[in-house]
């Protein structure tokens, strides 16, 4: 057994305040006007644009950008918040890598993609930035009143067109505050500045949506009693549960759930006072895992290990998130798994176990451990839904069972974002199943 030493103890204030207000700032800086202008034509705005269809949302970007290469920002942000009026957050975290960017035919020409991420920043932030009165309206009241449980992407969403077809929104929502993945769990260098909540506050501009907050399924609220005081409900609860390790001293102090390290982090008004362990190990292999490994790197951790069962061409994290944590010093063990928490007392270590591919391609232990010192674990092992209160709606594979109008197996009831399985689990989806299912619940409403 192979052993990486490490000195343990929790620690906060590793680095100064100024340190680390620079290690989370802006990953990708905004765009100056000449910046913006130059990237814009660059773009050859192609008919039938392959950027279009890889997008979620299906912005016609060859128009957003063609109106930011003629000087007007602000009509380019009307394009973009039409069919994504989340296009400010999913400018700044969708992994444009792997949708529009990847098929930009700029590619093939010239082998760099027009960064289309930063031109939609530029316009909505722009528009944003300038005040003014919000660029949708209302249509005339229909008197009909929706409920939206989760104020996350995908219920936001479906708030905001929902509004936009005349119907009152009311959203109950867990948490202090508004935004679900946006506020909570996205790394602090890719939404500075207060964003989500600046985006939350224009969003809400177009009226007729309402929030209470401190109110959860299942807890506070309960489906059949939302049900009965609505005309139709959109439950976008996310994946609240996270899978555990499933081994003896999994409740050591130490040892946490990735998101909620995050989730503080996000929170925390001064960073600097954030505990971070010397030796921390992160366990997983997709974007929550690197944004927990990368931020406690800049944090102060003098050492981040984070440990994957495959290799690199089987995480869920993009190739740009991977390459990220390299940058930033996180060492990367790939093809091992957790076997044993050495804790007494305090966190003492983790034991891993050496994996591969048997004959038949199913992923086994070798036998071979290692073990790396740590005194901060942090689990990014993926989520799972919470079943509260979501009794007669069907459930498989984890996930909601919706119909192609996104109406779950309880009639009057629609579903969307994380919870249900309409693509991957990102923001840019979520934000496209609110909006569908706002229309189709307008289409239900109007045949009721």
């Amino acid at each position: 057994m192979t052993t990486q030493q490490a000195k343990p103890a929790l620690q906060t204030g590793q680095m100064s305040a100024v340190a680390i207000a620079d290690n989370f700032s802006d990953l990708h800086p905004p765009f100056s006007t000449l910046q913006a202008m130059a990237e814009s034509n660059r773009c050859l705005y192609c008919y039938d644009a392959p950027c279009v269809t890889a997008c979620p949302t299906s912005i016609d970007i060859p128009s957003f950008i063609r109106k930011i290469s003629t000087g007007n920002p602000d009509g380019a942000a009307k394009t973009i918040l039409s069919a994504n009026i989340m296009g400010g957050t999913c400018a700044r975290a969708c992994p444009t890598e792997v949708l529009c960017e990847q098929a930009c035919v700029r590619n093939v020409a010239e082998d760099e993609a027009v960064e289309i991420g930063s031109l939609q920043r530029y316009a909505v932030d722009h528009l944003m930035a300038r005040n003014l009165s919000h660029p949708f309206k209302r249509a005339e009241a229909t008197g009909k009143k929706i409920a939206v449980i989760g104020a996350g992407p995908a219920g936001l969403s479906c708030a905001h067109r929902a509004a936009m077809l005349g119907h009152d929104v009311t959203v109950f929502e867990a948490k202090p505050k508004p935004g679900g993945l946006n506020e909570y769990g996205l790394a602090a260098y890719k939404m500075t500045n207060d964003f989500a909540q600046r985006e939350v506050e224009f969003l809400l501009g177009i009226g007729g949506i309402t929030i209470e907050y401190g109110k959860a399924l299942g807890r506070d609220i309960s489906l059949a009693d939302v049900k009965a005081s609505f005309d139709a409900v959109f439950v976008g609860v996310g994946l609240g549960a996270t899978n555990n390790l499933g081994l003896a001293g999994e409740a050591a102090s130490g040892v946490d759930d990735a998101i909620d390290f995050i989730e503080n982090l996000r929170q925390a008004s001064d960073k600097s006072t954030m505990p971070v362990g010397n030796a921390v190990v992160v366990i997983g292999g997709g974007n929550t895992a690197i944004d927990a490994a990368v931020q406690a790197k800049r944090l102060g951790a003098d050492e981040v290990t984070l440990v994957y069962r495959r290799g690199p061409e089987n995480m869920s994290a993009t190739e740009f998130e991977q390459e990220l944590a390299k940058i930033n010093g996180v060492i990367v063990r790939y093809w091992a798994k957790p076997v044993e928490i050495k804790a007494n007392g305090r966190l003492m270590g983790m034991v891993f176990e050496k994996t591969a591919l048997d004959a038949s391609g199913k992923l086994v232990g070798t036998g071979e451990t290692f073990e790396v010192k740590t005194d901060q674990v942090l689990k990014a092992i993926g989520q799972k839904i919470k079943t509260d209160d979501l009794a007669g709606m069907e459930i498989s594979g984890g996930k909601i069972v919706v119909d192609e109008n996104y109406q779950t197996t309880a009639a009057g009831i629609f579903a969307g974002g994380d919870c249900i399985k309409s693509g991957e689990d990102l923001t840019v989806q979520s934000v496209e199943d609110g909006k569908c299912a706002a229309i189709a619940i307008d289409a239900f409403l109007k045949n009721a």
